[in-house]
């Protein structure tokens, strides 16, 4: 994947700098991307003063599989009236490919919108800029209060540290939970958070701590989780006791270990239902668990709200859970 973050004059620092950063973790980590930084001039001012130099042009064209990120600025009524800025919304007008995909952190999905981007897709911004998205973008569904939304070959982010929240979406959309959970880590990441915050993933959920045993345990049941994992298995990973072992889950993770586990198995579970040529029956065992009714039975356990008539992300399951 070629990853190309997009800047203008006045650009926000951190609005650049955490995802990138998020993003250059992954790819040392083992991510297939490449990161590139571009801008309509080779020398611009952020928003801190400090002189970025040595920007790559706009490319024109694209490469295939390409990702565009635009950034936020800090003062963006003032910056992106300028002539650098209405380059890049001529540029995204043209440029995209029938695979590209575009991203926004903070102001940066306002220059999606006067490029037509956003037409008839949900998106998001800054709480204090979703009145001018709106008028950007009259036939977009602006969303009020949201981390990130994605919607087709499209994602936009409120901005500020959520780059960093879409940055690690981003890694785990197209690299895998696992990875993401440690870059997560990496970074020391007190809360990441979701697209729907506050609800989190479970695959980076429960890390909010900086117990290395407690970490061994949960990478390892991430890299694996439709394993039958023992206590006495995580506790050799962890190199503790398992009754030692119990104790500092609950205590830093927040969460027990058979609880964790289960998690885990139903979030692998709710992307393999994505799979319509999957039956629930094999569902259940490449989740991990040991029959299609003890899938059922959890799943009703830790989605209750779900069953009584909300969000349902599995249809082919939630009918079935209701069933005595």
């Amino acid at each position: 994947m070629q990853i190309w973050f997009v800047l203008t004059p006045g650009v926000l620092l951190l609005d650049y700098a955490g995802p990138a950063e998020a993003l250059r973790m992954a790819a040392e980590m083992g991510a297939e991307l490449n990161l590139h930084t571009v801008a309509p001039v080779a020398c611009l001012r952020c928003s801190l003063g400090i002189e970025l130099a040595g920007l790559a042009p706009l490319p024109d064209p694209l490469p295939s599989d390409s990702l565009v990120i635009t950034v936020g600025n800090a003062n963006e009524h003032e910056d992106y009236a300028s002539a650098e800025a209405r380059a890049v919304v001529a540029w995204l007008r043209t440029v995209a490919r029938q695979d590209t995909r575009f991203a926004s952190v903070c102001s940066g999905a306002l220059l999606l919108a006067d490029a037509g981007l956003l037409a008839g897709r949900g998106c998001t911004t800054h709480h204090a800029l979703i009145d001018e998205l709106g008028r950007r973008a009259p036939s977009a569904r602006v969303e009020h209060n949201r981390v990130f939304v994605e919607d087709g070959p499209v994602v936009t982010s409120a901005g500020i540290t959520t780059g960093i929240d879409l940055a690690l979406y981003l890694v785990e959309r197209h690299f895998g939970a696992p990875l993401a959970a440690a870059v997560a880590r990496r970074l020391v990441m007190f809360l990441r958070r979701s697209g729907h915050d506050p609800q989190l993933s479970p695959w980076l959920a429960w890390r909010n701590h900086l117990h290395p045993a407690v970490h061994r345990a949960q990478d390892a049941i991430a890299r694996d989780p439709s394993r039958r994992w023992s206590a006495d298995q995580l506790a050799a990973v962890a190199h503790v006791s398992a009754r030692h072992l119990s104790r500092l889950f609950v205590e830093h993770a927040g969460v027990g270990l058979v609880e964790y586990q289960q998690r885990l198995r139903l979030a692998r579970a709710r992307m393999l239902l994505d799979d319509a040529r999957l039956s629930i029956e094999r569902v259940a065992e490449l989740a991990g668990f040991g029959s299609a009714r003890d899938l059922r039975r959890v799943w009703r356990r830790h989605h209750a709200e779900e069953m009584r008539g909300g969000d349902r992300p599995a249809g082919r399951v939630a009918p079935a859970v209701a069933r005595p």
